[in-house]
């Protein structure tokens, strides 16, 4: 079997407060193949961003992250501030949601896209240049945008220069976050198409995060939904969105109306409720006071990922309702809950 691209062993981030350490991301283990598209999704506060951040170590100096991020066989949070350099932009780059906050306002975008390059590529500047006219041109801008500012493009302008950007230095992964959050519906399908044909022909990985469960299920091949900071199902991204295990990925599918039929679209299906306070989570499964199917016993135990594939296709997640019933003891099934406060890590 070949290495993955990308591993995660036991990812835990939390933010130091006042009041101690707050968990965003509680014993995250993911891997990701080399060309393939993985979609994250999840609820605001799941721990979506959080996670994206600390693959590249983004976080701010508040966080505490402990486990393994391998990128390539390499811990990239054992890496010295040299190799770590090496390895954002060339290894790895970030495709951020927004766009007019990421990018300078007082550069022009041919500059910003010209700096990575010259960087880590260390090529002369009419080489940059040229590189540059030919990422606007892969992203459907004229070379000669490369004069301008941030303020004088659209909104989906600003979006294909971050995803030029990404793709300046020819990374291995790109980590796309909530790339399409602030564009109108016409311009995400436009975005999306884009960023589905780059890494598609470049061979590249994608990992994509967002709310949004139907826009993953097109762009990518395997999903993995999120609560609370843990990933409670993962799967074949149209066995996820069509026939969820877990009761909150059911109801994440079923918060889209069907096109064509009137009945979704007054009666949209919701759930009720908010996502729990990290510094204050439910005993047992931390779904299980949204769930309109919980057990008995789920506020006492809180099971881990476990085969629910219908044909045992990589499938799994985490809810007692899809343990075999065979006997077996449901604490037998808990192999230690996830964190509830992450610990002090070098970084």
């Amino acid at each position: 079997m070949t290495t993955p691209l990308l591993e995660l062993d036991g990812l835990t981030v939390g933010y130091r407060t006042r009041d101690g350490v707050v968990p965003a991301v509680r014993g995250v283990d993911l891997t990701l193949a080399r060309g393939e598209k993985l979609g994250v999704a999840g609820e605001s506060g799941s721990g979506k961003s959080t996670l994206a951040l600390a693959l590249l170590r983004l976080l701010p100096p508040s966080a505490t992250v402990t486990g393994r991020v391998l990128l390539d066989g390499e811990d990239v949070l054992e890496m010295g501030w040299g190799r770590l350099r090496a390895v954002r932009w060339a290894g790895a780059s970030i495709i951020f949601q927004g766009a007019m906050h990421s990018l300078n306002p007082v550069q022009t975008i041919g500059d910003q896209i010209t700096e990575p390059i010259l960087r880590h590529q260390k090529v002369g500047r009419d080489a940059a240049d040229a590189r540059v006219r030919e990422l606007l041109g892969q992203v459907g801008m004229l070379p000669d945008r490369a004069r301008s500012y941030p303020h004088e493009l659209s909104g989906g302008q600003r979006q294909r220069v971050m995803i030029a950007m990404a793709l300046a230095c020819e990374p291995d992964l790109v980590i796309a976050d909530e790339p399409t959050t602030a564009l109108d519906v016409m311009v995400q399908a436009q975005i999306l198409t884009l960023i589905d044909d780059l890494v598609a022909s470049r061979g590249i990985s994608l990992l994509m995060i967002s709310h949004d469960l139907s826009v993953l299920s097109d762009v990518c091949d395997r999903l993995a939904v999120m609560y609370a900071g843990r990933v409670v199902e993962v799967g074949p991204a149209g066995e996820v969105f069509r026939q969820a295990r877990h009761p909150y990925g059911a109801a994440l599918a079923s918060a889209f109306p069907t096109v064509g039929d009137p009945a979704s679209r007054m009666r949209p299906q919701g759930l009720p409720g908010d996502p729990p306070d990290p510094q204050a989570l439910p005993t047992g499964c931390a779904f299980h006071p949204r769930c309109p199917v919980r057990l008995d016993h789920c506020d006492d135990v809180d099971p881990v990922l476990w085969p629910a594939g219908l044909d045992g296709a990589g499938h799994e997640a985490a809810c007692v309702r899809v343990l075999p019933d065979d006997g077996r003891s449901l604490a037998a099934t808990v192999a230690h809950a996830a964190p509830t406060s992450a610990v002090e890590a070098t970084r």
